[in-house]
């Protein structure tokens, strides 16, 4: 329900009551403090489920050829002797500068995601620890836990895919996601909740899965993991190796339950490169009660799509949306999202802006299996985030969510309320240098560039200098091999 002119009353944590007009008057007279959002849409804050902390996704591998995506992975060498590419102060830093991103963008609640390229294996638990005292201190509400895998994707000599088992370090990183939940636990912090957070599931073994879905059942934790995203990575490469498709291996190990977050749901049998029809798939998603966090803005960029959201909807699958990339913004996520339904569906009719808006809120609201969240409402979390309508570019205002979507972004997001805490006010977020945290992200992300060469197991052969750490790299002239500029550089 829209209302116009309306007043929200806080009472510590919780929401007190909504009015407009004369009512919303008397609602504010009860009020210690009346903050004047001006011409703004008030929202229930946006839950991100797929929201990136790191600083270099997308930007570099969102160009795309073959031999791009072969020399992004690590080689063979390296994988047999991973570093750490960032100090721990870097790393803090990264994820700061992550979380502020979110805060930026309108995001309340989320479920943090990073790459694992620049590490030594995976998270660690000090890695989540450190992003669940940052976002503490920043005021934004977290799932979150380390990732871990037991094996990572590598490019062989020869320029062929294939995988790295280290299972040794997959258990001790999924030790570390197990203590995790009992830390979360014990800082009694009602912004940061455990989960456990597995990577792509073709890295993760079937023993580590099981023993996943082992403690999710008994501590009742969530688990979100990167699954159907991938075709011969992913899909045709676990049929071969482990005898099941995506699903039916998550369903053997036991983690196909209500529990579940899906992150992309893109390849299942519904889509034109699997079947291209309806043999089960998305049922068995909706009778286990799992979520699919849906992220078309990344889709967009890398050419993957979700097969018609209505149809997923129509199944009754949960849906969340998430970021997945930089920025995270899911108001353009939305926008996209919505063009391309109207495309795929051929109807103007389609893609309906509303069903995307509760994906955002409410769809996110119950994955985490938190109904006071997602929603403006009485005894709801006091969890909200306004957007500038007053600026000249966004035109003229009929309904101002369509206003919103379709002439803005999330950046005119300018206040932002947590657990009834504001954590962003006029578009700054309070003890946040943004000019000194832009300052180190540029320097941490030149940093990350130059690392990528010594990965690369194809760089001998495509005239880039070193491969796989085997010798001193010019490592400036070796990115600049790697990710050559749009146009040449005079």
């Amino acid at each position: 329900m829209e209302l116009r002119d309306a007043t929200v009353l806080m009472r510590g944590d919780r929401i007190e009551g909504i009015a407009s007009g004369a009512a919303g008057d008397r609602l504010a007279g009860q009020a210690a403090e009346v903050i004047d959002l001006g011409e703004s849409l008030l929202m229930p804050g946006l839950i991100d489920l797929e929201g990136l902390t790191d600083i270099d996704h997308l930007l570099l591998d969102s160009w795309w050829s073959p031999e791009h995506e072969a020399r992004l992975e690590w080689s063979e060498d390296y994988a047999r002797a991973p570093r750490e590419v960032l100090t721990t102060a870097e790393r803090s830093t990264l994820r700061r500068y992550g979380l502020v991103q979110l805060i930026l963008h309108g995001i309340t609640a989320a479920m943090p995601i990073s790459s694992e390229v620049h590490g030594a294996w995976a998270e660690t638990h000090d890695d989540a620890l450190d992003t669940a005292r940052t976002a503490s201190e920043l005021g934004i509400r977290v799932f979150l836990g380390p990732s871990y895998r037991s094996a990572v994707h590598v490019t062989r000599a020869d320029g062929s895919a294939g995988l790295h088992w280290d299972e040794a370090r997959g258990d001790e990183a999924f030790a570390g996601a197990v203590r995790f939940l009992d830390t979360a636990r014990a800082l009694d912090d009602p912004l940061v909740t455990g989960v456990l957070v597995p990577c792509r599931i073709e890295t993760v073994s079937d023993d580590l899965l099981a023993r996943t879905a082992e403690v999710s059942a008994a501590r009742d934790a969530l688990v979100r993991v990167h699954a159907t995203q991938g075709l011969a990575s992913e899909r045709d490469l676990l049929v071969r190796d482990r005898g099941a498709t995506p699903l039916g291996l998550l369903g053997r190990v036991g983690l196909l339950n209500e529990r579940l977050i899906l992150a992309h749901g893109v390849y299942l049998d519904v889509h034109p490169e699997v079947h291209g029809e309806d043999r089960g798939d998305l049922a068995a998603l909706a009778a286990a009660g799992a979520t699919v966090v849906h992220c078309p803005l990344t889709n967009a960029r890398y050419a993957f799509w979700l097969e018609r959201l209505s149809q997923y909807l129509d199944a009754g699958v949960g849906i969340a949306l998430g970021t997945d990339s930089f920025p995270p913004d899911l108001i353009r996520a939305i926008d996209t999202g919505v063009q391309l339904a109207k495309a795929q569906q051929g109807d103007l009719g389609r893609g309906m802006l509303a069903e995307y808006v509760e994906a955002a809120t409410l769809g996110g609201a119950r994955a985490l299996r938190r109904p006071d969240l997602g929603r403006i409402a009485p005894g709801a979390a006091a969890d909200l985030v306004a957007f500038s309508l007053g600026d000249l570019r966004m035109g003229a205002i009929d309904d101002p969510i369509r206003t919103l979507v379709l002439a803005g972004t999330g950046r005119d997001a300018h206040f932002s309320m947590v657990a009834g805490r504001v954590v962003m006010r006029d578009g700054a977020i309070p003890g946040v240098d943004v000019g000194a945290l832009r300052a180190e992200g540029q320097r941490i992300f030149e940093k990350l560039r130059a690392a990528y060469p010594e990965r690369d197991a194809l760089a001998g052969t495509a005239g880039a200098s070193g491969s796989g750490g085997a010798g001193p790299v010019d490592a400036g002239a070796a990115a600049d091999a790697l990710f050559p500029p749009v146009f040449p550089r005079g």
